[in-house]
């Protein structure tokens, strides 16, 4: 697969701040890439200048072959970006909104109709069309942002913690979405969000703090290095897991032992096998991966 963003030495600073500093990474076409940092960490600056939003002090970008100094107006026509807060105008109707958007693209008359028909039946907003976008909650605006970043064809969907603050079922269609999209259209998705089990779904990160990679690679590959792995050991009494001699904390009705990886888990079960009646195993999380990599949670807390 060819890199569709190429990102080299990119920094960026306001005043003292360093929002961005020496940042250099590649997103490969089609996959899914997840960009993961506290606020404040540099991403919304990375993403404001991907779209020519915002200047870069240094470094150089190139989307789809096409160098962002020089060819800004191409780039733009291959971007579909959804971002924190909706840019839609709240006292237009969905319809007069999406209607716009197409226009900036020259998508009119017939063509604007077949597309919003399209996009009206894949994001399940038909019944939206004649209502002010003001009047509708967070999950339907959502799915009309999504359609108005979708509305030119993009290659390259970013969207910037696109499911915060929506209930479960509503982040599920949204996903249903952007999968359907992959597979179909060979869509790349620049995804940042808080939602540890999205970037586990990535086929790459990058994990950004105080404007620096502080770590990359596969969900696999972070949590091989950066977690290790956990047994979940049930009806067991305590002093018996005491004598496994591992850090353990109890759970419910369980117990649940630290090790360094499976074949140190392997290894216990063998030595004891008489605790190890009803037990499974389970690496660790992106939630551990970040926690461990940065000292934060996503929500900007500290490790303890």
């Amino acid at each position: 697969m060819k890199n569709i963003i190429q990102i080299t030495h990119l920094s960026k600073s306001f005043g003292e701040v360093k929002a961005v500093q020496d940042l250099s990474f590649c997103v490969k076409e089609g996959e899914l890439f997840a960009f993961l940092g506290i606020n404040g960490a540099g991403k919304s600056t990375t993403i404001n200048i991907m779209c020519g939003q915002l200047s870069k002090d240094s470094g150089s970008i190139q989307i789809d072959g096409q160098n962002l100094d020089s060819n800004m107006d191409l780039i733009k026509r291959k971007l579909g970006v959804v971002f924190q807060s909706s840019v839609l105008d709240s006292a237009l109707s969905v319809y007069d909104n999406l209607e716009s958007r197409a226009a900036l693209y020259g998508i009119v008359g017939t063509a604007f109709k077949d597309r919003l028909s399209e996009l009206a039946n894949l994001l399940d907003f038909e019944e939206l069309l004649k209502r002010p976008v003001g009047k509708l909650s967070g999950g339907q605006r959502r799915r009309i942002d999504i359609a108005r970043a979708l509305f030119h064809k993009p290659k390259i969907l970013i969207l910037d913690e696109p499911t915060t603050g929506l209930d479960p079922q509503t982040r599920k269609n949204i996903w249903n979405v952007i999968s359907y999209l992959r597979q179909n259209e060979n869509m790349t998705v620049f995804l940042t969000t808080h939602y540890m089990e999205e970037a586990a779904e990535a086929d790459y990160v990058v994990i950004i703090d105080n404007g620096k990679i502080s770590a990359e690679g596969t969900p696999l590959e972070l949590k091989n290095t950066y977690t290790g792995d956990y047994i979940t050991l049930y009806g067991a009494n305590e002093q018996d897991v005491k004598k496994i001699g591992v850090e353990y904390e109890r759970i419910r009705d369980a117990y649940r032992l630290s090790v360094s990886d499976t074949k140190t888990a392997t290894g216990l079960i063998i030595k004891y096998p008489q605790l190890f009646d009803d037990y499974e195993i389970t690496k660790g999380k992106m939630d551990d991966v970040f926690l461990a990599v940065t000292g934060k949670t996503l929500t900007g807390g500290t490790k303890k």
